[in-house]
């Protein structure tokens, strides 16, 4: 009997500078042996974390005859991954989306909202609100902490206490049914993910140190690496690990050249590690 290769539909953005979104997501989940087939949500000159004045072009018109024709061809997708949306009722249309496919396909939401207790410059409460109703689709949802919180209308703190991320994980699990990832938990020279996929009854935790500098499309890059981990066979705890191991990894290595952090971490160079996974 013949092997089928993985297809994962990546509802991005395409940034043209920045190692993050269809620029991170289509090279690590392809390495994996995974086919990406990329459904952009918008087009930026760049990414928009530490650079101004950006295009963007929102893709929401034509996203659904796009999307109608892919499903038209083939019915061997095995997940839909959702990353960052332009508008509301680009929201609206990947919830049309994943209603239709997710008994059919894992549906995986990163609700890219914000981070560092804020909103991204592009996100509005319209679309904070019609995140928490895309949400109720997924299988396996990844916010970070600001994000977290976001999805909870709760007020963000600088700090997080175990309790707090604990009843984090359980009110989630219980909005979404599925699988919670929480990222970028930040404590004391670490920075933690807490995980659960029964409802918040268990929630692991996965630490590692952390380094003095910031890279954007880190988020981007943990989801896929998990996601890919989880269609290869991996059990979430090492799904989980394995994503964390590796953005430590990529960070620690960029770290020792001088370039505009604001670029990314050096994906390119650390790749191939991920082809044993």
């Amino acid at each position: 009997m013949k092997h089928q290769i993985k297809k994962v539909i990546a509802a991005h953005d395409l940034s043209g500078l920045g190692r993050c979104s269809l620029s991170a997501v289509m090279p690590i989940l392809s390495v994996m042996g995974i086919q990406a087939v990329a459904l952009p949500t918008a087009i930026l000159s760049t990414q928009t974390d530490g650079y101004e004045d950006f295009t963007f072009h929102d893709m929401t018109q034509g996203i659904e005859s796009y999307f109608n024709h892919l499903i038209s061809q083939t019915d061997s997708f095995d997940a839909f991954y959702s990353g960052f949306l332009g508008s509301a009722e680009q929201i609206e249309k990947i919830c049309y989306m994943t209603e239709r496919v997710k008994d059919k396909m894992t549906v995986l939401v990163d609700p890219v909202m914000g981070d560092g207790g804020e909103y991204y410059s592009t996100y509005n409460e319209e679309m904070s609100r019609g995140m928490r109703r895309l949400i109720k689709n997924a299988h396996i949802i990844v916010p970070n902490i600001t994000e977290a919180a976001f999805l909870l209308s709760e007020e963000t703190k600088k700090e997080y206490s175990e309790e707090d991320v604990k009843g984090y994980v359980k009110r989630l699990s219980a909005i979404t049914g599925g699988t919670v990832v929480i990222t970028g938990i930040k404590g004391k020279g670490s920075v933690s993910c807490a995980f659960s996929s029964d409802g918040g009854i268990t929630v692991g935790f996965q630490e590692n140190h952390t380094l003095d500098c910031h890279y954007p499309g880190t988020g981007d890059i943990f989801a896929s690496v998990m996601l890919g981990n989880i269609l290869q066979g991996g059990n979430l705890s090492s799904a989980v690990k394995r994503s964390a191991e590796f953005v430590k990894e990529v960070m620690e290595y960029s770290s020792q050249f001088d370039y505009p952090k604001r670029e990314g971490v050096l994906l390119e160079a650390k790749l191939s590690k991920l082809m044993n996974f």
